[in-house]
């Protein structure tokens, strides 16, 4: 007999127990909400961290993944408990829709699918680029000059080793690329005006219903909108528009998704464009919207517990 039927994962810092680290505090919030709501529909719930070596995953039904944030500072290790795990319990979202989605190499596919994407060339590990080659190429296929850059690992989150530069600035930036293509695979992108002037939107789905949205915004003299760089975030009334783009996003995954966060903004080009879809381990906001984890925990009973 199973012990619970979710546990929500999280990481060391960010347990229940951790209420003295202030930049513990909405993880712990937003974990204790989606806790509150499943226990509310009757689930048996704990969280728990993937770093825990005593905790034995068999008994469990399901692992929601939520606050592991720390996995792509240790990838290797991640991915040896996260390969591990699945032989033993199941994931909400599947695994499979994890492991497709924790690398940003599934812009790609987005792309071939219609969701249009900021200006973005991919590069591989160890491809042995030069910067000033990459930026020839990137120019290339974009049919486009830009003055301005962001790059980006595949593989990161929270705006972790995210770099933005002037195209003049390249020589001063190349040790600095060449030491990271060397370890994983990278994305060049234009840097998008926008991002500073109006921010960028996130939408919260699940099971394909639009619940509610958050602005985030950098500080000022910074381009990351994250809070662990000064950014800010506040509700946000999506427009028909965007609620419909952000759909179409989801709806061109390989499964449907339990939950997703689609972050969106208005390119250099005046378009909707992709930054992310997330459907691994995304902040879902529900401080901002208590409700919509009721909306969840409703949903993942229906279509997992009855």
């Amino acid at each position: 007999m199973k012990a619970f039927d979710i546990v929500l994962l999280t990481t060391d810092k960010y347990m229940p127990s951790e209420t003295q680290n202030p930049l513990a505090t909405n993880p712990i919030l937003e974990n204790e909400l989606v806790a509150q709501a499943l226990r509310q529909e009757g689930l048996k719930v704990t969280i728990q961290s993937w770093l825990d070596s005593e905790f034995v995953w068999e008994s469990t039904k399901y692992v929601l993944i939520r606050t592991p944030w720390d996995y792509f500072e240790q990838f290797d290790e991640f991915s040896k408990w996260f390969q591990t795990t699945a032989k033993k319990t199941l994931f909400i979202n599947s695994s499979e829709l994890i492991q497709w989605n924790i690398d940003k190499n599934y812009l790609k596919e987005l792309a071939t699918k219609g969701v249009h994407i900021p200006s973005t060339f991919f590069i591989p590990k160890g491809s042995g680029l030069s910067l000033t080659e990459a930026l020839t190429l990137a120019e290339k296929e974009f049919g486009k000059e830009c003055t301005t850059w962001v790059l980006k690992p595949c593989i990161a989150a929270g705006a972790f080793h995210t770099y933005k530069f002037e195209k003049d600035e390249m020589g001063a930036n190349e040790e600095r690329f060449r030491s990271h293509i060397a370890e994983g695979d990278f994305m060049l992108q234009e840097f998008q005006q926008s991002i500073l002037d109006k921010g960028e939107v996130s939408l919260m789905l699940f099971s394909g219903e639009y619940t509610h949205a958050v602005l985030k915004l950098p500080k000022s003299g910074d381009f990351r909108v994250q809070d662990d760089y000064g950014g800010s975030v506040e509700n946000y009334n999506a427009s028909i528009k965007e609620i419909n783009f952000a759909k179409q996003v989801v709806n061109a995954a390989p499964e449907e998704a339990d939950y997703a966060r689609v972050d969106i903004f208005m390119d250099n080009e005046g378009k909707l464009a992709l930054a992310e879809l997330e459907i691994f381990e995304p902040e879902l906001w529900f401080r901002l919207k208590p409700e919509a984890a009721q909306v969840m925990a409703k949903q993942l009973k229906k279509r997992y517990f009855q």
